[in-house]
């Protein structure tokens, strides 16, 4: 993974962390201008684009031409309202059952050396936020949107925001459970195996079982 996008992903956790820990914007606000913020994090205007085009897609900011960039609605998910989260994870995650094995496949047989690279440095990081307790969410949607773009198919970006709202809702539900937890990190490195041998059949059923350990958690 190269240094700029690292650097872009830092600064969009940085951002993630105002909204959501430091509770410096709301929904619907505002952010503050290209310069401003870019100065206050410490980074160039074209390291602040990069970040904002990854919380865009990840459906945490909107660009409004002319007006902006601003704090979308599905910002901040309650967590103590459970039976909220979980309201439609069954068809979600059903959905993702039916896309994501072939995407796993075509990326075994698509991705770049520095995708893959890429593949597994989110995947890396997942089992290490995992095993430190902290939350999850920002690595396991970079993972599966690695999986995705390695595919380069031009159609596959239309549904990441279905994934990604899938993936944050399924990382409140499930965290709590360590046996998903621990399924969570085998199967992330059975699907980072699979893909760096350019196994694609085992890169779908390894992808097919990760979603279905998934579903059984959320049944318990």
């Amino acid at each position: 993974m190269s240094k700029s996008a690292m650097l872009a992903d830092s600064t969009a956790q940085q951002i993630i962390k105002m909204i959501e820990e430091e509770n410096r914007f709301s929904v619907g606000d505002k952010l503050p201008n290209e310069n401003d913020l870019a100065g206050e994090l410490g980074v160039s205007r074209s390291t602040l684009r990069e970040a904002i085009k990854i919380l865009t897609t990840n459906g945490i900011l909107e660009i409004r031409r002319g007006k902006g960039t601003f704090v979308t609605s599905n910002t901040i998910i309650n967590s103590n309202n459970l039976s909220d989260i979980a309201s439609g994870l069954d068809d979600l995650f059903e959905m993702r059952l039916m896309f994501e094995p072939e995407c796993a496949y075509l990326a075994a047989k698509r991705a770049t050396d520095e995708e893959i690279d890429t593949i597994c440095y989110y995947g890396n990081e997942i089992e290490k936020k995992i095993l430190s307790g902290e939350d999850r969410t920002f690595e396991e949607q970079k993972f599966h949107e690695s999986i995705a773009n390695a595919t380069h198919n031009s159609f596959v970006k239309q549904f990441m925001p279905i994934i990604f709202n899938a993936i944050k809702k399924g990382v409140v539900v499930l965290t709590k459970d360590k046996n998903v937890s621990d399924d969570n990190m085998n199967d992330d490195r059975l699907i980072m195996e699979f893909i760096k041998k350019r196994n694609a059949e085992g890169a779908r059923t390894a992808m097919k079982l990760h979603i279905i350990h998934a579903i059984e958690g959320l049944k318990k």
